[in-house]
């Protein structure tokens, strides 16, 4: 069959090409643009090929694992302070999808309290980091989820 580049064989080999370079998809669950635009700021300085997909509320997150996300994020950056539903029952759905559950929850979230702590984990969130308050330790928390999550932590759905 012959395509606009030729073979089927040469746009299966450049789709390729270009997807290995492609860096893995993160979904950042954030109702404060203020926060989304840093944290989009700092994953991307960190690691400029990652592919973020932002979204400011569960049923809006729950829509494009459900529909839109081709292929699913390797990693949810979830707050918990949301509109409508909060992140706790985001999280709660995620993991009793079978298509979904197993993809890593990180709750990003400026609670520390015990019970919000307990409650995450019992939902089988991979990670609870809480916000810290200055724009310096953000980042510097900002670049550890990147570094261990998308350097060294093996995504579900990524190259070995």
């Amino acid at each position: 069959m012959e395509t606009a580049c030729g073979s089927l064989e040469a746009a299966v080999a450049v789709r390729s090409s270009v997807m290995s370079q492609a860096g893995p998809l993160v979904l950042l669950v954030e109702d404060s643009r203020a926060d989304a635009l840093l944290l989009r700021r700092e994953l991307l300085a960190h690691r400029p090929n990652t592919r973020l997909h932002v979204v400011t509320d569960s049923d809006a997150a729950l829509e494009f694992l459900r529909g839109d996300a081709e292929p699913l994020p390797g990693l949810v950056i979830l707050d918990l302070k949301l509109p409508k539903r909060d992140g706790r029952e985001l999280l709660g759905d995620l993991k009793a999808d079978a298509t979904l559950r197993h993809i890593p929850v990180v709750v990003l979230t400026s609670s520390a309290l015990p019970g919000d702590v307990d409650r995450c984990y019992e939902l089988h969130a991979n990670a609870y980091v809480s916000k810290p308050m200055g724009l310096s330790e953000l980042r510097k928390t900002v670049q550890s989820i990147s570094h261990f999550w998308l350097d060294t932590a093996l995504l579900p759905g990524g190259p070995r």
